[in-house]
């Protein structure tokens, strides 16, 4: 399982990126943010995927600070994720905990 959390990270870092550079590369090289929210709002199926990923990401990030108070994680694995969750996306930060924390039970 750990080899699929593993791979499930590198998927988590390279898929998100891939799309960022092919959304940047379809607007001349330029990165515009208001560009970007407009169009990941267009349409009621993007506004599920939309809520559904926050909720998903805000659900691993209470789960995290609860980890933290309970010191199930120390505060550089907490920082560590949470770097995962806001730098990348929660395409990274739950593949990485699950394969930090697949033995642990």
């Amino acid at each position: 399982m750990k080899k699929v959390f593993a791979l499930m990270s590198v998927l988590g870092i390279a898929l998100p990126y891939y799309f960022i550079f092919q959304f940047i590369q379809s607007n001349n090289g330029v990165w515009s943010t208001a560009l970007f929210f407009e169009q990941i709002s267009l349409n009621d199926g993007m506004k599920i995927l939309n809520a559904d990923l926050t909720i998903a990401a805000s659900t691993f990030l209470i789960f995290l600070i609860y980890r933290l108070k309970v010191k199930a994680i120390n505060k550089k694995q907490f920082i560590k994720y949470l770097a995962s969750l806001f730098l990348v996306g929660f395409s990274l930060a739950l593949p990485w905990y699950l394969y930090d924390n697949y033995d642990k039970g």
